[in-house]
């Protein structure tokens, strides 16, 4: 039967496959899919070959393959590491050590690596008039509170004397009594020296004129050289009597500010005050000092 042979020849009609043939092309095209990648992604193409004759460019556009095609991404040449050199070499090092050592010297201070500094401030420096009056006048005492200051300035100074003299008369038969009396007359040195002594002059000078006191300066500058040496910090070791006008006890002071411990100006106010209500003046003073050896 020939037409039944043509007809088994002929491959069946697409809609007459079976469902195990249409599933066998779909598994086919499937591995064909994975075999060029995900979805529609295409497949780079190879890269071309530098030009025979041309030298190979590290950074040309041969270097960068975009496999997406989206655009040549050209890598950046690297710059010349001139900075690097010019910073590291001897010259420019010797440059930053020669600026260093001349901004020291501008900064430091040359009086310090001298070994000299700056004298000491007084406590009270730059009172002007007025700031002197108003010590003056608040300083001022009643002439009972000045003779009790004065009873207790003479018990002082005659218990000093005969301290004095029971030293003096020990000292001849004993060696230490001889040291305590060396080391007691030092002290008595020291508390009159002092570097600030002519800046305190200075103020006693003025606030003394300032009493309508000018004739007995000569008097008020004896009388507290023999006494403190115009120093606002001696101190008597025998009686306690403090300062430049040896207020005795020193505490006494603060009746004329609360600086009295370190105040020149805030000593000579209280001095002059107790001066007035006791001797008048300083020319009263320093007659009864010439007379007692005390005031």
């Amino acid at each position: 039967m020939p037409q039944s042979h043509g007809t088994r020849g002929r491959p069946p009609a697409p809609a007459q496959r079976t469902r195990s043939e249409q599933r066998g092309s779909g598994r086919r095209q499937g591995a064909e899919r994975g075999r060029t990648g995900r979805g529609d992604r295409r497949v780079p193409p190879p890269r071309p070959a530098p030009d025979a004759g041309e030298p190979p460019d590290p950074y040309g556009s041969h270097a960068y393959h975009d496999p997406y095609g989206t655009g040549p991404s050209p890598v950046q040449p690297r710059k010349p590491r001139r900075l690097r050199r010019v910073l590291t070499s001897n010259v420019t090092i010797t440059l930053v050590a020669i600026c260093g050592l001349a901004a020291a010297l501008v900064l430091v201070d040359l009086n310090k690596m001298g070994g000299t500094s700056e004298p000491p401030k007084m406590a009270a420096g730059g009172l002007s008039t007025n700031d002197m009056l108003a010590r003056l006048t608040g300083s001022d005492m009643d002439p009972i509170a000045a003779d009790s200051i004065a009873a207790a300035k003479k018990r002082a100074y005659e218990q000093h004397v005969r301290e004095l003299k029971a030293l003096k008369e020990k000292a001849k038969r004993d060696a230490a009594a001889r040291a305590k009396l060396k080391a007691e007359q030092e002290r008595e040195r020291l508390a009159k020296s002092n570097p600030s002594a002519g800046q305190n002059k200075a103020y006693g000078k003025k606030m003394n004129a300032l009493k309508g006191w000018g004739r007995c300066w000569p008097s008020l500058l004896t009388l507290w050289n023999h006494e403190s040496g115009w120093n606002e910090r001696a101190e008597n070791p025998s009686s306690g009597a403090y300062g430049i006008p040896q207020a005795l006890p020193g505490s006494k002071l603060a009746s004329a500010g609360a600086d009295w411990r370190t105040s020149s100006p805030t000593q000579i106010a209280w001095g002059l005050g107790y001066i007035k209500a006791r001797y008048k003046d300083p020319c009263g003073a320093w007659s009864w000092w010439q007379a007692h050896n005390w005031y």
